[in-house]
């Protein structure tokens, strides 16, 4: 009852274990690894357009996991983020994206441009 009326006020318990899981797993990496994942957690923290908290976890999951792997397999840092590292990232998070509020404006000021294309037509 009382994990109930705590998550009302702060958000999902379990996300934020898994969050705290994922960031250890990061945290844990050799180096270089370690510090390209810190940077692309944080560079997803500050710029991600994602508000739902599973679909958050669910990215933060799977950074954790690609870094892992890459760590493993000993791939270079390059060869994972290529030769933009700012592009890699956020093509990584679109992958994370629903529908967001802009995409709605977007679909709207397309049809209010078509529509006033039309009226001027006839």
């Amino acid at each position: 009852m009382a994990a109930k009326w705590i998550e009302a006020l702060t958000g999902s318990l379990e996300q934020k274990k898994q969050y705290k899981q994922d960031k250890a797993r990061i945290d844990a990496l050799p180096e270089p690894y370690a510090t390209a994942a810190k940077a692309m957690h944080r560079y997803l923290m500050y710029s991600g357009d994602v508000t739902d908290g599973d679909t958050l976890m669910t990215m933060f999951t799977d950074l954790a996991d690609l870094w892992e792997r890459a760590a493993v397999d000993g791939t270079p840092v390059r060869d994972i983020v290529g030769e933009d590292p700012v592009e890699f990232t956020e093509t990584f998070a679109s992958a994370y994206l629903g529908k967001r509020w802009i995409d709605k404006e977007r679909d709207r000021l397309n049809k209010a441009i078509n529509g006033a294309e039309e009226e001027e037509s006839k």
